[in-house]
């Protein structure tokens, strides 16, 4: 069905509405098997509310789990996507949204779970079981998803250890280093960082899925999966940013961190952070996480805390260590932690300057802005049907707030920037290349040069 967005030359959203595809079968039997476990962790601690708050915590806990069924037969069957109620101050934009996807789809059906945008009615399914709880004082600040980050990271111990020695190991000579080894470290931390991204629990719906070796060992029998490596790119930006300073060091001023998963891939994210900053090659970091439970395992401003405190507690000499610093960049404010209401909507990253104007601002004060992860991506490109050549900055349709990079491991079929025939071959070989996670990119966008 064309909407007035096809019309432009440009594809449409991705959905459920063809039987088979991977958004269909998200919506079909993903988001229902999360909703399943949603449901069995607040059951699982009613004790824990009975003890907390009695008699009215049993009350908020069967209606948070009653609204969460009906939520759970609503998708299901495939029923209309309903307004929000709970107030929240993003409610109002969520309405909007809704009316404004009705708008686009016409009057013949209304926007259902199957028929409509597969990222929007994804993102919608988060923010309605952030609204079941909300709605059930006195356990609305429950995170439903708490045990399966924490668990990640506990479990992911082993890897966490080796990378903050590997990283104390740089930081002893890193004034002695020169070019050449600053970037193999930087091209080393970057794809850490990228494949940490595969600690995903959304794709898992939950199961558990931590790092348990060191990522170190794997790198070099990882890199034919890096479909696009724009590592080279992004160093270059950031070497042109540099600019002098009255500490005597040449540095860019800022790096912007977008978040996406707690646990193992958190840490590698903080991991390029502390080496981005002790080797001179940033000021300052922002990260950006956000400010619900989202995405079964995405960093919320308590994640972000809980694991630099973790860090801290932990008995390992290099990993302790790391926690304090982290701990000190956050006082001296080095380091700072935002989030925005804009990074828990369905919107496409190229409707910010006008939906979130002043997050489109903030954006626009760093030298490099990192986007983590497989939603971000989806984000960026409009989570649409691109055909793989296209290059990433069409598909970004305008977005370009500063130079961008994005490090993500491929668990949606959209992917963009490719060779000719490099996406054919890749579904000749592996026809769930786009899907399993196996596969990865760093690709980079420079708003000014392009």
């Amino acid at each position: 069905m064309a909407t007035d967005q096809t019309m432009h030359g440009v594809p449409p959203s991705l959905s459920a509405r063809v039987v088979g595809s991977f958004a269909y079968l998200t919506v079909r039997d993903r988001l229902p098997t999360i909703l399943t476990k949603v449901v069995d962790t607040i059951h699982r601690n009613k004790n824990k509310f009975f003890e907390e708050y009695g008699e009215v915590g049993i009350q908020a806990e069967k209606q948070a789990i009653s609204l969460l069924s009906k939520l759970r037969n609503e998708l299901q069957t495939d029923k209309p996507v309903l307004a929000l109620t709970d107030g929240l101050p993003d409610t109002d934009s969520w309405n909007q949204y809704l009316e404004r996807q009705q708008r686009l789809q016409g009057d013949q059906e209304p926007v259902s779970w199957f028929k409509s945008p597969w990222l929007y009615v994804e993102c919608y399914m988060y923010r309605r079981i952030h609204e079941a709880l909300l709605l059930n004082p006195p356990i609305s600040d429950f995170d439903v998803f708490n045990e399966g980050k924490t668990q990640s990271f506990t479990e992911s111990s082993q890897a966490v250890m080796s990378l903050c020695t590997y990283l104390e190991g740089i930081k002893n000579n890193i004034d002695e280093l020169s070019k050449n080894p600053l970037f193999e470290h930087f091209s080393k931390l970057m794809q850490v960082s990228l494949w940490g991204n595969k600690c995903d629990l959304s794709i898992s719906a939950g199961q558990e899925n931590s790092q348990k070796t060191s990522p170190l060992d794997s790198l070099y029998s990882l890199l034919p999966f890096i479909l696009v490596d724009d590592t080279k790119r992004v160093w270059s930006a950031l070497i042109s940013a540099q600019r002098p300073r009255e500490s005597g060091k040449n540095n860019a001023d800022r790096v912007d961190i977008v978040l996406d998963n707690a646990g193992f891939e958190l840490v590698t994210d903080l991991v390029l952070a502390d080496f981005l900053v002790s080797s001179g090659l940033a000021r300052q970091i922002h990260f950006h996480g956000k400010s619900i439970p989202w995405f079964v395992s995405d960093v919320t401003a308590k994640d972000f805390q809980w694991t630099i405190r973790q860090a801290m507690a932990t008995n390992h000499k290099w990993v302790s260590k790391c926690g304090v610093q982290w701990q000190r960049y956050l006082k001296e404010g080095m380091w700072c932690y935002h989030d925005h209401p804009f990074w828990t909507q369905p919107h496409e990253f190229c409707d910010m300057a006008a939906d979130a104007p002043d997050l489109y601002t903030t954006l626009q004060g760093a030298d490099l802005v990192l986007f983590k992860g497989d939603l971000n991506y989806r984000k960026l490109t409009g989570d649409r049907d691109w055909e793989h050549t296209v290059s990433f900055e069409t598909a970004l349709r305008g977005f370009g707030p500063a130079t961008l990079c994005s490090l993500r491991t491929l668990k949606a079929n959209i992917q963009v920037g490719l060779q000719p025939g490099q996406g054919e071959k890749l579904t000749s070989q592996d026809p769930s290349w786009m899907t399993s996670g196996k596969y990865a990119v760093i690709q980079f966008h420079n708003p000014k040069s392009e």
